[in-house]
């Protein structure tokens, strides 16, 4: 703990504990590891509202996660010479993404397909360690709740 004090101070510890601790936290480690995923959401020229909420809803939901989201208007026929509209609503897709994360790409023209990738402000780690933390605070009040409706009966028994 401290070789050149003096005299030098030790700490006495069980390897066996110390060596099983260093693999519990390798383990957690590992199990917060996670690699980002590129999801895409593909969308048409001529969408209506309420395909696009859908279509906006998914990609938020990946978002959230942790993920990437490539969002791609498909061009059919003469919607080809208007990539102009294309560009607006990629636009309108990042702002409504903005709070949940960046575009990374802006959008370019892939042949008949018009891509951009718009990147998640929290790491695929740290959405999951949330996500952990939400559902073990729900346990844990559902085993509350619980422990205090069998409370009252046990009372009632004596």
């Amino acid at each position: 703990m401290a070789p050149n004090s003096k005299p030098p101070v030790v700490k006495i510890m069980d390897y066996g504990k110390f060596k099983y601790e260093a693999n519990q936290k390798e383990k957690e480690a590992r199990r917060n590891q996670a690699n980002t995923v590129l999801k895409e959401v593909r969308f048409r020229l001529k969408i209506e509202a309420h395909d696009y909420t859908t279509k906006l809803k998914r990609a938020e939901g990946f978002l959230k996660a942790g993920d990437k989201v490539k969002a791609m208007i498909l061009f059919r026929g003469r919607e080809q010479s208007r990539p102009e509209q294309g560009v607006r609503l990629l636009r309108k897709f990042a702002e409504d993404v903005a709070e949940l994360g960046t575009v990374e790409s802006n959008p370019t023209i892939d042949g008949r397909n018009m891509v951009m990738i718009v990147a998640p402000l929290k790491s695929k780690s740290e959405a999951k360690q949330e996500q952990n933390a939400v559902r073990d605070a729900k346990k844990r009040a559902a085993r509350d709740a619980k422990h205090e409706s069998d409370a009252p009966a046990a009372a009632g028994a004596e």
